[in-house]
């Protein structure tokens, strides 16, 4: 990181307002609950949101992997103080038998008796991350025995572990705790690290995955990703005798991309995996969780590494421009949660210091470290990746390669070497997916190439002064979603485009544990009406039919209703506006238009009759409807998230009533090992016996009740509970619960 340096003003700019918001923090806050946990007092009180929560201590899992990634690019010393301090005071709240964290080790003893908490092992990734992060790039030495007095306090609680509770601790999400071991190993060799990386390996899941199953459906995808990450770096340690673990990696990284992925490079939908190909009736408000694009950029970095295969540096450029340069807000350096995928929602930021989302976290990872994977080698081989304004100086080498471009407003990328001495190399440029070609000019006169896997090879012994000019042909173009051909994306070059649908009424709500997501108290228009041709046609004349104004980055429709209204501008730019990615587009007077509109219309009536909604299983949104339980058990199978109870054993949360309508309650279960019978409790009175009968395991069984109002009289919440009868099960309570109006 230290040989490359940004020279593109965006992002400079991105680059040094993180800085200033990595230095505004108050270090002694992000180590308050540390402290406490060793018995020792805080020197300042924590910050609040989810740093005062059960998940406490992860921001300053990715606060130091920040802090150094900043100093490998800057060598700033006030940085490196800061790493300094903080790892001083880490030393000292390190316990005997090394463990180290802001919660008391009883949350590991919660996860290995199925008792609810807050994801503790994801918590404890992101501290031994960080810790190898900042070894890895300063090689500081305190560093090195903290973590290493850590791995040993993991390996000996997962030697300890029986098959059935390492069954139980890889049912709740562990992060990417097989890819820290494993990184910690390469830093220490030692063999107990290892074991304990191997222990978090999911075989299972990198079976089904590795023999091309899609069971993605309902899986948490940033639970799921980082275990592809810890394969993969199961692969980087031992090599082809792993060749398994590399194979199941790129078939899942295939599955992603190409199933469950939208333009942007992101994926998901509240924090889920969808059915594949299944996109466009997911487009909601909380699509595109971006720790989620964190990770698959990570998992892209790494098989590129390996195979060299233009695809993962395809999906990298795109991602990183569309997803990861489009979170962060260049004004404030605040950056987002969701990525919302359906017309008419707005960018929502967090706060510098209330939330402390887990987004909050990898979005300072993401902006400490633009510089990283532009540029890569391989021998005497330099692999230009992305066409960004920078600096590489190869130091190896004793070479520099001065690079200035400003693609897409110009057609052209920019180099110029400045070489002591003259070497041969051969520079490696990649042509994108998105150029409909390349050609190259070395010192003003055309040159001829080689391509190979997608780059343009040229070798030669390079001189000081030397330049060269790549040019790209760029155009519009179009993307759609495989459960929609007509939901269209516009894209130019590498460029997402996006159509701004005004300021009005951007107002914020609340979804999980104080996460800010924006809402729609507004109608919006999200189809285009074409006019003047064929589906088909329009589609197949698309360069012809949306125009690029001249000397702006801006473009128009032709042949539409929206030709005057909508301008479409790059989405990453797009920051205080309601905005529009994806466009249904229908012919005028067609069935299709009149059949969309009263869709259009059911659905929405739908979605406003929620009063409110859990997601089962999910650690977070559970907590935040203050989930309480005896004896039961949460997972994913069979692309289902689900919740039961066991031998008189139940579970219940607080949910929202309203008092102007009927208040219904809505469910799903599947009966699987229930064999009789289990109840329902409304603030402990019964509204049903749920009776099994002759339903078979995987019937899918749905009820709505309604929920008299004499049960909570002026209370705004219920508190809904789902009973075992002795020695039985409940069904699987399965998705989502529901209270819901009249509709």
């Amino acid at each position: 990181m230290s040989q490359v340096q940004l020279t593109n003003p965006y992002l400079t700019n991105a680059f040094v307002k993180e800085i200033e918001y990595l230095k505004s923090f108050n270090s002694d806050k992000l180590l308050s609950f540390f402290r406490i946990t060793k018995d020792l007092t805080p020197k300042a009180k924590s910050y609040p949101g989810w740093e005062n929560s059960e998940i406490r201590g992860h921001t300053l899992g990715h606060y130091l992997s920040a802090l150094a990634q900043v100093y490998a690019t800057t060598n700033d010393i006030t940085i490196y103080g800061r790493i300094q301090y903080i790892l001083d005071e880490l030393s000292l709240c390190q316990l005997d038998n090394g463990y180290l964290s802001a919660f008391p080790e009883e949350f590991f003893n919660k996860v290995e008796n199925a008792k609810p908490v807050w994801v503790p092992w994801y918590t404890m990734h992101k501290i031994i991350t960080g810790l190898n992060t900042v070894y890895e790039l300063t090689k500081m030495e305190i560093a090195f025995k903290i973590v290493s007095r850590l791995g040993y306090w993991v390996y000996n609680r997962t030697y300890k572990w029986t098959p059935e509770i390492q069954a139980k601790v890889l049912s709740v999400e562990y992060g990417g705790m097989n890819d820290c071991m494993y990184e910690l190993f390469k830093i220490t060799k030692d063999e107990k690290h290892r074991y304990a990386a191997h222990k978090f390996d999911e075989l299972s899941l990198f079976t089904q995955i590795h023999d091309g199953k899609d069971i993605l459906n309902n899986r948490h995808a940033n639970t799921t990703i980082p275990k592809f990450l810890g394969a993969l770096n199961r692969y980087f340690i031992y090599g082809e005798s792993e060749q398994f673990y590399l194979d199941a990696c790129k078939q899942f990284w295939d599955i992603v991309v190409t199933d469950h992925s939208y333009v942007t490079g992101g994926n998901s939908e509240w924090e889920h995996f969808g059915q594949p190909k299944i996109l466009d009736a997911e487009r909601t408000a909380t699509n595109c969780e971006t720790c989620n694009t964190y990770n698959m950029l990570k998992l892209s970095r790494g098989l590129f590494q390996i195979t060299g295969d233009k695809k993962y540096s395809d999906f990298y450029e795109n991602t990183f421009i569309n997803a990861i340069l489009s979170s962060q807000n260049p004004d404030t350096g605040m950056t987002m949660y969701f990525q919302p995928m359906a017309t008419g929602y707005f960018k929502v930021y967090s706060k510098p210091f209330e939330h402390f989302w887990c987004c909050t976290g990898t979005g300072m990872e993401n902006f400490s470290k633009l510089n990283d994977s532009l540029y890569f080698y391989e021998g005497n081989k330099l692999f230009v990746n992305m066409y960004l304004s920078s600096s590489l100086n190869w130091t190896e080498k004793q070479i520099m390669l001065l690079q200035d471009t400003d693609i897409p407003n110009t057609d052209s990328a920019y180099f110029k070497i400045n070489a002591k001495n003259n070497i041969e190399l051969t520079l490696c440029f990649r042509i994108p997916s998105w150029s409909k070609g390349a050609s190259i000019k070395i010192n003003n006169e055309l040159t001829l190439f080689e391509e190979e896997k997608g780059y343009a090879l040229i070798n030669r012994i390079w001189k000081n002064n030397d330049t060269i000019e790549i040019d790209f042909k760029i155009e519009v173009s179009f993307s759609s979603l495989p459960d929609n051909s007509n939901a269209i994306a516009f894209t130019y070059g590498p460029l997402v485009l996006s159509a701004a649908l005004g300021t009005e009424k951007l107002e914020e709500s609340t979804t999980g544990v104080n996460v800010s997501i924006p809402s729609k108290h507004v109608e919006i228009k999200d189809y285009i009406i074409i006019k003047s041709e064929c589906m088909d046609s329009f589609k197949n004349h698309i360069t012809e039919n949306l125009i690029k104004t001249q000397g702006k980055m801006e473009f128009r429709l032709k042949g539409t209703d929206e030709d005057t209204r909508l301008i479409f501008t790059p989405h990453y730019l797009q920051h205080t506006q309601r905005y529009g990615i994806y466009w249904i587009l229908v012919e005028e007077n067609s069935k299709e238009l009149k059949k969309y509109i009263l869709e259009k219309q059911q659905s929405e009536k739908v979605k406003a009759a929620e009063i409110d909604s859990i997601q089962i299983g999910n650690d977070q949104y559970e907590l935040s409807h203050h989930v309480l339980s005896q004896d039961t058990e949460a997972g994913d199978r069979d692309g289902f998230h689900y919740r039961f109870a066991k031998n008189n054993g139940w579970f219940s949360y607080e949910m929202k009533v309203s008092h102007d309508e009927n208040t219904y309650l809505q469910f799903r279960y599947l009966p699987m090992d229930c064999r009789k019978s289990f109840d329902v409790y409304i603030n402990d009175s019964q509204i049903s016996h749920e009776v099994i009968g002759n339903k078979t395991s995987y019937e899918l069984t749905e009820k709505t009740y309604l929920i008299p109002k004499e049960i909570y009289g002026n209370n705004n919440t219920v508190t809904v509970k789902f009973k075992a009868g002795a020695q039985d099960i409940t069904g699987r309570i399965v998705d989502l619960i529901r209270t819901t109006k009249n509709i």
